[in-house]
């Protein structure tokens, strides 16, 4: 568990450092909501590595003005639907798109 803990803060905080640079050129109208849409994408992550059941490192997240887009590779069906539950009772997330792949 301590290593999961360790996982989760350490991606956050590489996501918070790469991604600083580049506020209102995803398409976000304020910093604020750039800064928002990044505590979504942390948490969603977070979540992932807390679940047993989905593989966090194969799913990308990623979160505009509060869209959270799913992609990756996923072992199964029930993973992928899983993954889109997490997301979506993330608090702040106001939709989920889900493309993640299952793999054969």
């Amino acid at each position: 568990m301590n290593i999961r803990n360790t996982t989760a803060i350490a991606i956050a905080c590489i996501s918070l450092i790469t991604a600083s640079g580049c506020a209102v050129t995803r398409g976000q109208s304020t910093v604020g909501s750039y800064i928002d849409d990044t505590a979504i994408t942390t948490s969603v992550k977070a979540h992932f590595l807390e679940n047993k059941e989905v593989d966090g490192t194969s799913i990308k997240v990623e979160t505009l003005n509060g869209t959270v887009m799913l992609s990756g590779f996923a072992k199964n069906s029930t993973e992928r639907t899983t993954a889109g539950s997490i997301a979506s009772k993330t608090d702040g997330v106001k939709s989920v798109r889900n493309e993640i792949v299952v793999r054969p």
